[in-house]
């Protein structure tokens, strides 16, 4: 891999997408991060540097909030504290419960990926991801970036923060990526060139050399 080796790294699948359950929606942000508090738990990890991106990096500013304790530094990637208006989400919410996830791909994809990456061959297998998704889980997320502002709470955050923006992303733009970092004492964004909304799929290199910096920074990769 292109991180650091050494290192313990926990992925997961949260509720509603992957291999893990997917409950009737809709869901809130506070049961999607107590799915996390209860996974470190069971997994027995005290603390943690946790990285998110878009819905993920929501988790990661309300956990943080909510429990200081777990967490040494955060990675925000292509996400703020608040994401687009609530009407958007319902509209959507909407859409996708009458004519299906195939229905709203391709503004989906447009938005995630830059052009170029949007006209390559490998683009075809995220609109295949994202189309197999149960609507339940897709929609169950969406009604919880509706209802969330974190403002507040990621405005009291000490802990230090990295804020990845991806320059050509349309689902978090760089400027709401800014302004979410901006809010924090001790945070600092990295812009990433000619990337969408998930840079870790279309630059990982650039992806991994901000993760690594940061965890050079805080003391964590040697």
């Amino acid at each position: 891999h292109l991180l650091s080796s050494g290192l313990r790294m926990i992925r997961f699948d949260k509720r509603g997408h992957g291999l893990s359950s997917c409950p009737a929606p809709p869901y809130t942000l506070d049961a999607l991060t107590e799915d996390t508090v209860q996974l470190l738990d069971y997994l027995d990890v005290e603390r943690c540097i946790f990285a998110g991106l878009s819905i993920g990096g929501m988790i990661g500013q309300q956990l943080a909030a909510r429990h200081p304790e777990r967490l040494e530094a955060l990675i925000l990637s292509n996400t703020a504290a608040r994401m687009g208006e609530a009407a958007m989400w319902r509209d959507r919410i909407s859409q996708i419960t009458r004519h299906g996830l195939d229905a709203v791909a391709d503004p989906i994809l447009a938005r995630w990926f830059s052009p170029a990456f949007l006209n390559s061959t490998e683009a075809l297998g995220w609109r295949h991801m994202l189309i197999r998704t149960p609507k339940d889980g897709y929609t169950g997320c969406c009604a919880a970036i509706a209802e969330t502002d974190l403002t507040r709470e990621t405005a009291a955050l000490t802990l230090p923060v990295l804020g990845i923006a991806g320059l050509e992303d349309q689902a978090s733009p760089p400027e709401i990526v800014h302004q979410t970092i901006d809010l924090v004492s001790n945070g600092r964004v990295v812009d990433l060139p000619s990337t969408g909304h998930l840079p870790c799929v279309e630059k990982p290199d650039l992806f991994a050399e901000a993760v690594k910096d940061f965890l050079k920074e805080t003391g964590h990769v040697g």
